[in-house]
This record gives structure tokens, sequence and C-alpha cells, in this order.
């Protein structure tokens, strides 16, 4: 059995009041499977294309916009992702969660590497990079980053910044809708793919699995002095 509810945080304990209260937040999580080799829209795996990320919201596997981060912009403004050259290809799948969710953590699984087939092609790296918008590679994510993947299976995350670890505690407004709904964060998982001659060759194989976890935090709590506690639900 499952239960849905989209009035906000998820709080479960057994002692609700006063200074022992021992309420906690549910941790939730989403996911999206990649195979680089699926190009058909709608379909479990499909992994989007050149200038095109998937969305992992949509279940089956959907585009998805990317938009500009912002707090004021009405409409949102898109993102260009950078169309597939020769030497870099961007895969990628975007998360929408509420504003100010605490990242607590992303799995990076791989069960196939990125590998192509004919021409001169080949690939020399390839990366994860998740921040708040598309992250170029080699660039700096606002979230997390593994290092150079060469292996499948779970991979390492690398070693984080104080700013990145001061971003994950509160996810930023990304997605300004003008008042008629919650505002949105966005967190943008981008496979960085660097290689040689890449447009000469087809993708044969590749398979990456994204597990963001996160919390929404309660940010009517109250406090020791001042209620509701959580008395509002």
């Amino acid at each position: 059995m499952a239960r849905s509810t989209f009035d906000g945080p998820i709080l479960s304990g057994d002692v609700r009041f006063g200074p022992l209260r021992n309420v906690g937040y549910s941790q939730l999580v989403n996911n999206v499977d990649l195979d680089f080799s699926n190009t058909t829209v709608g379909t479990n795996t499909y992994s989007g294309g050149s200038t095109v990320f998937v969305g992992s919201n949509n279940i089956p596997n959907q585009s998805a916009v990317v938009y500009q981060p912002s707090a004021t912009a009405f409409p949102p403004v898109a993102q260009a992702i950078p169309a597939d050259t020769n030497t870099n290809i961007y895969r990628g799948a975007v998360f929408y969660l509420p504003v100010g969710c605490d990242l607590d953590n992303i799995f990076v699984d791989v069960a196939a590497l990125y590998a192509v087939s004919g021409g001169t092609a080949a690939v020399t790296s390839q990366t994860v990079y998740v921040s708040n918008n598309y992250t170029a590679a080699a660039g700096t994510p606002n979230y997390f980053a593994t290092g150079a993947i060469s292996a499948v299976g779970r991979q390492a995350l690398a070693t984080f910044t104080s700013t990145q670890i001061t971003n994950q505690t509160a996810t930023s407004t990304d997605i300004y809708t003008g008042g008629t709904q919650p505002n949105v964060s966005q967190v943008v998982v981008t496979v960085a793919i660097v290689g040689t001659a890449l447009l000469s060759a087809t993708a044969i194989t590749g398979r990456y699995n994204f597990t963001l976890q996160y919390s929404q935090p309660d940010n009517n709590i109250g406090n020791l002095t001042t209620y509701p506690y959580g008395n509002f639900d």
C-alpha cells in the first residue's frame, strides 16, 4: 500500500510536543534510469539525446526542461543544453523538488559504461555532476560530483567543498512560478562524456541509474517557546 500527500513535509514520532519532542522527517527518494542506447521517448530507460535531458518525475521517461535558475524570472527561461560535438556529449536528468529541501545523498550506479562503435571515436572520460543547472565538463557543480568513472558499480562522490555542503542543506528557488503555485527547486544530473570523433560513432551501451535522497523541512515548525510544534496537521 502507498499513501500520497501533497500538503508538505511528513513528520513521524511518538512525542509530539515539548522539549523531548522526537519527531523526525521522512526521507524521500527520486530515481531515474538512463540507457544511452535507448532514444525512444516515453520508454522506461529513455536517455534523451543531443540538447535533451530527461525528467525524473515522469514514468516512463519523458523529455524535460532544464531552467536557468532564478528566483525572479517569470515566465522561467529554459537553459540550453549544448548539442553533441566530436569532443563532448552531455546526457542527464532533472529532478523537480520543493524549495528548501535538504539533499542527503545521491547514488550514482553504473551498470555499463558509455561506449561507442564506428569510425575513429574514442571515449576518454565520463563524469557525473549534480547541480541546480547543467554543468559543463570539468565544471564545479553546486551539490555533488563523482571522479572520472572507469568501472561499473556504485560510484564514489568526490571531495565536497564547504560551499557544496552549505548548498546541500537547503535547495534554492530555481523556478519561479509567479505565485500561481509553490516555487520549485531543480536538481540537474549531468553526465559529461569527453572523447574524440564522437560524432562519427553511435552509442552501443551505457546505463546509469541515479537515486536522489532528500528530506523536505517544515518551515512552520515553531521553536521551544513558540507553537505550533507541528500541531497543524
